[in-house]
């Protein structure tokens, strides 16, 4: 195991620590050598995602995502599931609206096949019509159970109002009728069109050597077109701050989340304005938002905000759920701190106890393999530098109470807030009120 004290502690993480691998097709890895464990972990991304699905096909880069390991080449789907379960071999797939991912895990003894099998899996996937079939209606299965639950409606809800008519405003998954109109030619593609070696970033992790990495890399990817065709997608700021939206749901508590434009990673205080949402809502147990709803009034079990920068859009999110009577002053506490914090800022002690925490609690980042290889991979996406882990902790020491304060009023400018909730909440005064949608309609 690569442990926090190898990657987060140690001299403090040292450069030398993450390789970069460039192999003989040009493809990069980061790579952390470690050999005292008998484990490979690789984390690989392709940028994309769902904000690239054709209008009326929502859900296409979901639904491709399921079927990756549902046969590929000659092999049916049975037949690959079946391969994997007796190499021990641990593949899966995932999509986000930025994005598509691949996990895998081996023993070092079994690593050819692995890559074998992942390079299969990425550049000749089946979409036999039978998986296709199978995997749309287990994700459209999902979305009828989810289609009235309230945090589910209140996330879609939120992202709706926050990116009008952008691709971030659509369900990630799609509807029942989006993932109905996608056919085999639009997945075949949607592969051809998003994955490439040209837009492919890899973190590994474990018992491996540079040099026969290399060969695994080029291997895994040799089947994938050079470029990527990707659809520009345009960088905006979120929308409808000082709007409230009440979706009205016949449950007796209300589930709530707010938001407002937040930062894009690369910005130059971002560092800061992390600092300022730990003081605000991202301290779990100590932040102002749980010390006033919860602690001291006993609102909500839970409230909390966090930093959310996607490729083309940054946003501060946050959430609570709480009675439907106490709903109108859940938010107005929240929206009072945000005001305040805005206004006046953290204070000194504040400050020093987040760093304190932020910088304790980088560590917990790394004390898996896994944990390190998606560390690898996100750092690339996010253009850090491969010195970046070196560096961090330092980053967050540096910031003074002049930055946060300045870093604060940026963030939050006048305090107001795009209100989401879906329930029966009293005491949303001038909230845009609409009945449950009907599930028929989320189709």
């Amino acid at each position: 195991m690569v442990t926090a004290a190898t990657l987060a502690v140690s001299a403090p993480a040292r450069g030398a620590d993450i390789q970069r691998v460039v192999t003989p097709a040009g493809a990069e890895a980061w790579l952390v050598q470690e050999n005292a464990v008998p484990l490979v972990a690789v984390e690989i991304a392709f940028r994309g995602g769902s904000a690239q699905d054709p209008d009326g096909k929502e859900g296409l880069a979901s639904l491709m995502s399921t079927l990756f390991d549902e046969g590929a080449g000659e092999m049916s789907a049975s037949a690959f599931q079946q391969r994997l379960e007796e190499t021990a071999i641990e593949l899966s797939f995932s999509s986000n609206r930025d994005g598509l991912t691949a996990s895998l895990r081996t023993l070092p003894e079994n690593i050819d096949e692995a890559f074998r099998l992942l390079g299969l899996a990425l550049s000749k996937p089946r979409f036999d019509d039978d998986a296709v079939n199978r995997m749309r209606g287990q994700l459209s299965a999902q979305i009828r159970r989810n289609a009235l639950d309230p945090d589910d409606l209140a996330g879609r809800s939120f992202f709706a109002a926050a990116f009008p008519g952008h691709p971030y405003s659509r369900p990630s998954r799609g509807t029942v009728t989006s993932l109905a109109a996608v056919t085999r030619d639009d997945l075949v593609a949607a592969h051809k069109r998003l994955m490439a070696r040209d837009n492919v970033v890899i973190g590994v992790v474990g018992a491996i050597t540079p040099e026969r990495l290399k060969g695994l890399v080029d291997g895994a990817l040799a089947g994938l077109p050079e470029k990527a065709g990707l659809k520009q997608v345009p960088t905006v700021a979120p929308a409808g701050a000082g709007r409230a939206e009440v979706t009205e749901l016949d449950v007796p508590q209300t589930s709530i989340i707010f938001g407002r434009p937040g930062p894009l990673r690369d910005d130059d205080d971002f560092i800061a304005a992390y600092v300022v949402n730990h003081i605000l809502g991202g301290g779990t147990f100590s932040s102002r938002l749980f010390n006033e709803v919860r602690e001291k009034r006993g609102l909500a079990y839970s409230v909390y905000s966090y930093l959310q920068p996607f490729d083309h859009g940054g946003l501060l999110l946050g959430g609570v759920a709480t009675r439907n009577d106490r709903a109108g002053q859940s938010i107005d506490l929240i929206r009072a701190e945000f005001a305040r914090m805005a206004k006046d800022g953290p204070t000194q002690e504040e400050l020093d106890s987040a760093k304190r925490y932020l910088i304790g609690s980088y560590a917990l980042r790394f004390d898996t393999s896994s944990k390190v290889a998606n560390q690898l991979v996100q750092l690339q996406l996010d253009h850090l530098g491969i010195d970046y882990i070196t560096r961090r902790n330092d980053l967050v020491s540096a910031v003074t109470l002049d930055q946060v304060k300045a870093a604060a009023r940026k963030l939050l400018g006048d305090g107001s807030l795009l209100v989401v909730a879906v329930g029966k909440p009293a005491g949303l005064d001038g909230a845009e009120t609409r009945p449950a949608p009907q599930p028929e309609a989320l189709r």
